[in-house]
């Protein structure tokens, strides 16, 4: 089998530093409200990432929340995946479901309505020089790996993760997704901006919803008109994909 190719880095957060520590603070809060209006048989429902149902993703988001709020925890979960071998993301994300496996969802509520707030001091108190630094192994994406920094981790992925997962279990439960310009309008139009660098040929793209805008590239390109929810969903590669769209963006 021939090596993955690696793509030219490494990746850096596109997102200004206060902008990027508000969403932050701002998903975390949203996740917890979202959880807070289930119904016990909502937990059990099974979500677009097949081997987790609700409960499962909630325990994966507070476990990264975990990791994001202690170094200690972070240099604890690492090790633990590393040593369980294979794709370092894949085992890292399956010890943080097992590890609270037999957490209830209130107790999950409650620890992530803890935790959220000190993850989101702990991704803004890292230092200019660790943000700036590669993350160890290139990430896999379709196709390649590429290098990341690990600021791209701390301000863009963090957040991007829980509300990808957000939309996964609203997706799955039938619960409203809360949509906000200031704050899913913001993180969007990120995911779209580097979408647009990722492929850089000529396109016009309008998303609606509360979340949504309108951008254009170059000109005589593709013309596009999704929900940006979905627009989303599609470049995470949890639906179809064809054209400029089968472009990914990591969440």
């Amino acid at each position: 089998m021939s090596a993955t190719p690696v793509v030219a880095g490494p990746r850096r957060s596109q997102l200004d530093r206060a902008t990027a520590m508000r969403l932050a603070a701002t998903e975390y809060e949203r996740y917890v409200a979202h959880l807070g209006d289930l119904s016990t048989e909502d937990w059990t429902r099974p979500t677009d990432c097949p081997d987790w149902d609700v409960r499962a993703m909630a325990a994966h988001v507070l476990g990264m929340a975990a990791m994001a709020a202690s170094v200690r925890e972070g240099a604890r979960q690492r090790k633990a995946a590393r040593a369980r071998g294979g794709v370092m993301i894949d085992a890292l994300t399956d010890l943080q479901v097992r590890e609270r496996a037999g957490l209830e969802p209130a107790e999950i509520i409650a620890r992530l309505a803890a935790t959220g707030p000190k993850a989101a001091r702990g991704r803004r108190r890292t230092p200019w020089f660790v943000r700036r630094a590669r993350l160890g192994d290139p990430e896999p994406m379709p196709g390649s790996a590429e290098q990341w920094t690990i600021g791209f981790v701390v301000d863009t992925i963090l957040t991007r993760d829980p509300w990808m997962h957000r939309v996964d279990s609203t997706r799955a439960t039938g619960a409203p997704m809360v949509l906000t310009a200031d704050h899913d309008g913001v993180l969007v139009a990120d995911v779209v901006a580097e979408w647009l660098a990722r492929h850089g040929k000529p396109v016009t793209l309008r998303l609606t919803g509360p979340a949504g805008g309108e951008w254009a590239q170059g000109t005589g390109g593709e013309r596009i008109d999704l929900d940006a929810v979905e627009f989303c969903r599609i470049l995470s590669g949890r639906a179809p994909a064809a054209g400029l769209l089968a472009v990914p963006v990591p969440f």
